[in-house]
């Protein structure tokens, strides 16, 4: 039977079909090559540091000190999920406004600009939004924006201690501000693609039985969009857990766990970027090689995590197997 189907294969297919399917099985296992490799290389790098503080110590440590060579990854990891969250929460609301006024409210002269202005932004290179965050936004955080919030919501019971402290404008608030701007034009534009994909057909009968806009767009387009809708935040996801250079402007770099935004912190990215040329011994080298295997197993457990809620709702849809 193997042979049969050997001989099938290569007997019985154009010399050319045979010399590309190969080539592109070579290309697709590649990338599986690839991954395995930058696996084996962080997890080999990082051993001294994972035979020293174990898995759990590390996690949990809150010590990030190249002197005593004691090293823990709870403050930056702290860092990254806060900015990662925050970013989001401020790019998911924004990002899906863009798109609906686009797609639905926009006049059809004013769409061509707006879609080129989004997909600007995610031209822009990381360190630019760095400078800018640096030299223009952290000032106007720390004298007019920083200072209004703490004004207001920092009166409030329990949300108030989260803008307490000295407005500087190099803050967790600020890097959380500037990664939302970065990672807006993702969901943004895909957002955009998945709304523009629901038939005309669905909508106009809607607006026939008398439904609003904001009814069509909450009824008929999101629900339809939703697929499209979440791989574009899972794609920003993923852009917002690595940014590194422009984080590295306006965050701080200071190893603490703290209850303020308005205080400087640590991300993984940021640690790496500004320590790796620092690190003099082996098991301070060996702890940013466990870091950075940290983010690399925390990235692939979140992207499959949502490629596999993204497999299932597609299940879920009429007409899908």
């Amino acid at each position: 039977m193997a042979i049969a189907i050997r001989k099938t294969f290569f007997y019985k297919r154009n010399p050319l079909d045979i010399l590309f399917s190969l080539i592109t099985a070579l290309a697709a296992l590649s990338v599986v090559a690839i991954t395995f490799g930058i696996f084996y290389i962080l997890l080999k790098e990082s051993w001294p540091a994972i035979q020293k503080f174990g898995v759990l110590k590390f996690i949990t440590g809150t010590d990030w000190d190249p002197v005593a060579e004691s090293f823990g990854a709870a403050t930056t990891l702290f860092g990254t999920a806060v900015t990662t969250a925050l970013s989001l929460v401020i790019a998911i609301p924004t990002a899906l406004g863009i798109a609906i006024f686009v797609t639905e409210i926009a006049p059809d002269f004013m769409k061509g600009p707006i879609g080129g202005a989004i997909e600007l932004l995610a031209a822009i290179p990381s360190i630019i939004y760095g400078m800018w965050g640096l030299f223009t936004l952290a000032p106007l955080m720390s004298t007019y924006i920083e200072p209004a919030l703490q004004a207001s919501i920092g009166r409030l019971p329990v949300v108030g201690a989260l803008f307490q402290g000295t407005p500087m404008g190099i803050d967790l608030f600020t890097a959380s501000v500037i990664l939302a701007i970065m990672i807006i034009p993702f969901t943004a534009s895909i957002s955009r693609d998945a709304f523009n994909l629901t038939p005309s057909i669905v909508k106009e009968s809607a607006y026939a039985v008398g439904a609003t806009k904001w009814e069509v767009m909450k009824n008929v387009v999101i629900p339809y969009s939703r697929l499209g809708i979440f791989g574009g935040v899972a794609l920003s996801f993923g852009r917002a857990l690595g940014e590194t250079m422009a984080l590295a402007f306006v965050l701080g770099n200071n190893h603490q766990i703290t209850s303020s935004l308005f205080d400087a912190a640590a991300t993984i990215t940021v640690t790496l970027a500004n320590e790796f040329t620092e690190a003099t011994t082996k098991i301070y080298l060996s702890s940013l090689f466990y870091l950075a295997l940290l983010l690399f197993i925390l990235s692939f457990i979140i992207l499959a995590g949502a490629k596999m809620f993204l497999v299932r709702s597609r299940k879920k849809l009429p007409g899908e197997a």
